[in-house]
């Protein structure tokens, strides 16, 4: 066999070692150990995430509010009226007020994001009131239908203990019964003592 069909025998590639994935010595990905972390190499400072939640929160609250449009109409009139009636020399953002416009853009590219985070928020919290509700309905309807069973229970057992009526109605029966059942033995008795007497007779 020549030597260039020698390399392409299988058996060959396994004893050099080399594979169809890449030569051999190639550094390979290890599927089963976890990745080392890469180092940064600017560190990203640190902050807390419910802290800053709740700060979005507030200016969120705020920007929905009567009292931020009225001083941002107070801020941009007395804006545009310094800059157009004030002396030159004291100006600072003559017309078009370009200065103010990007001041504009500026608060309206925070404030987006910020009411965005506010929103998520929010839905977070629904979603969990959502679940503590749907439990609880969910532990309401099982005790309903537990007090519901025991009811039925009662209502049965109750149904075949005797009543306080049933046994008045039962006692006068019997009473009236024994009743006639001494009439009629005094009765017997009377006439068993007449016939006795006139035999004697």
């Amino acid at each position: 066999m020549a030597a260039g069909d020698r390399r392409g025998d299988p058996r060959v590639r396994r004893r050099t070692g080399s594979t169809a994935a890449g030569p051999a010595g190639s550094r390979r990905v290890r599927l089963d150990q976890p990745r080392a972390e890469r180092r940064q190499l600017v560190r990203l400072p640190a902050y807390d995430p419910e802290a800053f939640g709740r700060l979005s929160e507030r200016i969120a609250r705020f920007l929905g509010t009567g009292r931020f449009i009225v001083w941002m109409t107070v801020l941009v009139t007395l804006w545009v009226l310094w800059n157009t009636v004030a002396p030159k020399a004291l100006r600072f953002d003559e017309y078009p007020f370009i200065f103010l416009t990007l001041m504009l853009s500026l608060q309206a590219s925070y404030a987006a994001p910020l009411i965005l985070l506010a929103q998520n928020r929010q839905a977070d919290r629904d979603r969990i009131n959502l679940e503590q509700d749907r439990a609880q309905n969910e532990r309401s309807i099982a005790d309903t239908e537990y007090l519901t069973r025991e009811v039925a229970a009662l209502r049965t057992n109750l149904g075949e203990v005797a009543t306080r009526d049933y046994l008045h109605t039962e006692i006068n029966g019997l009473r009236s019964d024994l009743q006639d059942l001494l009439q009629a033995l005094e009765g017997g008795g009377g006439a068993g003592g007449g016939a006795t007497a006139s035999r004697e007779r």
